[in-house]
C-alpha cells in the first residue's frame, strides 16, 4: 500500500478557533491552514509494504537522483545500515556485504534476505534544501514445508459396517510456521481452514467417508508462495481388520510407470551386453 503525506515544517502562529467550528468543520480546517506559515524545509514521507521469500534478493526502490553533496542514509529499525557520502557507499551491521546501494538513486538491494531482516526501513536524503524520506515494512518468509496428513489409526471404522457409510478420521499438519494459513480443499472448494501469525504448529482434521472418490488436498500458503499435499484416501484410510497396503491406487500408475521404464532399461542393458560379447568373439574369429 502506497501512501504520500506532505509535511511543512514551520513556525505556526497562535490562532484562535472560533466556536463555530463544531458546526462548520470546513471552514476550522481552512483557517488551521491559513494560520500554517510554509517554510523551506519540507518532508516528503511515503510508505510501501514488500515481501520477499528467504533467501532471495529485494530491492527498495527510490527511484530520485540524487547528487554527490546531497548523499542519502538507510536506516533498519530506526538503527543506521548504509549510507552514501559523495559517491561512497559505507554498510554496517548484520547487513554487511549483503546489501547494494545504488549512490545516483538511492536505490537499497538487500541480498540473501533472512527472517531477521524482516521490519521498517527507512531512506532519507535533502535534495535542493528539502527532506525526503521513504518508509519500507519488509516482511521475509521463510520456505514453507509440505503439509503432513496422517490418520488416526484409533478411530479405524470396524469391517462390521457397511461400507458405503465408513469414516475415516485425517489430520493436517505443520511444524514451526507463522504468518500462514493452512486449508483442507475438495477439488477446488475450501472446506476449512485455519491462519497463524505467530511461530507454531498448526493442525486442520478432517473426516471423509472410506469409499470417496473426491479429490482432497491439503494447503499451506502465505502472502508469496504455498505448498499442497494431495490425499490418497486408500493409502491412509482402511478398517480395522486390514493390514497396511503395500501400494496403494493413488500412486500406482506412477509405480507401474517406473517398473516399465526400469524394465526396459535392464533390456536394453543385457541386449548391449549380448551385442558386445558377440562383437569381441567375431574379431578373435576373424
Amino acid at each position: 500500500m502506497f501512501s504520500a503525506m506532505f509535511i511543512s515544517l514551520s513556525k505556526c502562529r497562535s490562532t484562535l478557533i472560533n466556536p463555530a467550528f463544531h458546526f462548520r468543520p470546513v471552514a476550522a480546517i481552512l483557517a488551521l491552514l491559513r494560520a500554517v506559515q510554509v517554510s523551506s524545509v519540507h518532508y516528503y514521507v511515503f510508505s510501501v509494504e514488500v515481501s520477499v521469500k528467504e533467501g532471495d534478493s529485494v530491492t527498495l526502490h527510490i527511484d530520485l537522483q540524487i547528487e554527490k553533496k546531497e548523499g542519502c542514509s538507510w536506516k533498519f529499525n530506526n538503527i543506521q545500515i548504509a549510507k552514501v557520502t559523495g559517491d561512497i557507499p559505507t554498510e554496517y551491521g548484520q547487513f554487511t556485504n549483503r546489501l547494494k546501494l545504488d549512490h545516483q538513486t538511492g536505490s537499497l538491494t538487500i541480498m540473501n534476505t533472512r527472517s531477521p531482516d524482516s521490519g521498517v526501513y527507512t531512506f532519507r536524503t535533502f535534495i535542493k534544501d528539502e527532506e525526503t524520506t521513504k518508509t519500507f515494512s519488509v516482511t521475509v518468509y521463510a520456505p514453507l514445508p509440505v503439509p503432513v496428513i496422517t490418520s488416526d489409526i484409533s478411530k479405524c471404522s470396524s469391517s462390521s459396517e457397511n461400507s458405503s457409510s465408513l469414516k475415516c478420521s485425517l489430520l493436517c499438519s505443520v511444524l514451526n510456521v507463522n504468518r500462514v494459513t493452512l486449508s483442507w480443499y475438495k477439488g477446488n472448494s475450501v472446506l476449512s481452514s485455519i491462519s497463524v501469525s505467530d511461530q507454531s504448529s498448526p493442525s486442520l482434521p478432517l473426516e471423509v467417508e472410506y469409499q470417496d472418490k473426491n479429490t482432497y488436498s491439503c494447503v499451506i500458503n502465505n502472502t508469496i508462495s504455498n505448498q499442497t499435499k494431495h490425499l490418497c484416501i486408500s493409502a491412509l484410510c482402511r478398517i480395522c481388520s486390514d493390514e497396511v497396503p503395500l501400494y496403494n491406487d493413488c500412486g500406482s500408475t506412477e509405480v507401474l510407470l517406473r517398473l516399465v521404464v526400469t524394465a526396459l532399461m535392464g533390456l536394453a542393458a543385457v541386449a548391449a551386453f549380448i551385442v558386445l560379447v558377440y562383437d569381441i568373439k567375431s574379431r578373435r574369429a576373424e
